[in-house]
């Protein structure tokens, strides 16, 4: 997933609103984020197959360090645990360490059978991926559901809280919904770099929600 992936984030902004969108997203995309690293590495390893599935040529043929459940549970602690002393919240930090776990049990919906439970041990999968109709259906319900509740629980404080997040939606939503579409990279290295991009996406996101406040009065802005 992409954009559902996004839609967790935003709807968890409703449960912390004196956390970041932008920490949010770099908690969603978390394993995605210390991916590309592994993959330049050795340690991880990917394919580009077209037909691997329908929506992505991608084959991930070994990702035990960053998308097996174990790890990404540990993950999900660390990342948890920063946040909550970052924010003197414990609340916080179990909900961004939710967040962080979430990528998993979205992949294992999206993916076929290349999800590991643990680094060496079986794996799980879907495969809602196979089908192009169903994904665009399903993640995109996702998208919409995400939107709804970050616009209710936040407003804009400025005409750049409008335009900056507008512009990420747009931009997002582009993306995932060409990807099918669009010519597959011409090698894993070129892969790699690409996807170093993704860290532009919580920037983004953080200097979007820096511009807009929580809707309740009683809640202090965002961080």
């Amino acid at each position: 997933m992409f954009v559902g992936h996004l839609a967790v984030a935003l709807a968890a902004k409703k449960r912390t609103p004196r956390v970041s969108l932008g920490v949010l997203m770099a908690a969603t995309a978390f394993i995605d984020l210390i991916w590309p690293p592994l993959l330049l590495l050795g340690l991880e390893r990917a394919r580009i197959d077209p037909g691997n599935t329908a929506f992505t040529p991608l084959a991930f043929d070994s990702y035990p360090w960053s998308h097996s459940l174990a790890m990404v549970l540990v993950w999900g602690a660390l990342v948890g645990l920063a946040a909550g002393r970052y924010y003197k919240d414990r609340a916080s930090g179990v909900v961004v360490g939710g967040v962080v776990v979430s990528h998993w049990f979205l992949d294992a919906i999206s993916h076929r059978p290349d999800m590991p439970l643990w680094p060496g041990g079986p794996v799980v999968g879907l495969g809602l991926w196979n089908s192009i109709p169903l994904t665009l259906v399903v993640e995109g319900a996702m998208w919409a559901a995400g939107l709804a509740i970050y616009l209710r629980a936040t407003r804009p404080a400025d005409r750049a809280g409008q335009v900056i997040f507008w512009s990420l939606v747009v931009l997002c939503t582009v993306m995932w919904a060409t990807g099918p579409w669009s010519p597959p990279p011409p090698s894993v290295e070129a892969l790699s770099k690409f996807a170093f991009g993704a860290w532009l996406l919580p920037l983004w996101a953080g200097w979007a929600d820096a511009h807009r406040r929580p809707r309740s009065a009683a809640v202090a802005p965002a961080a």
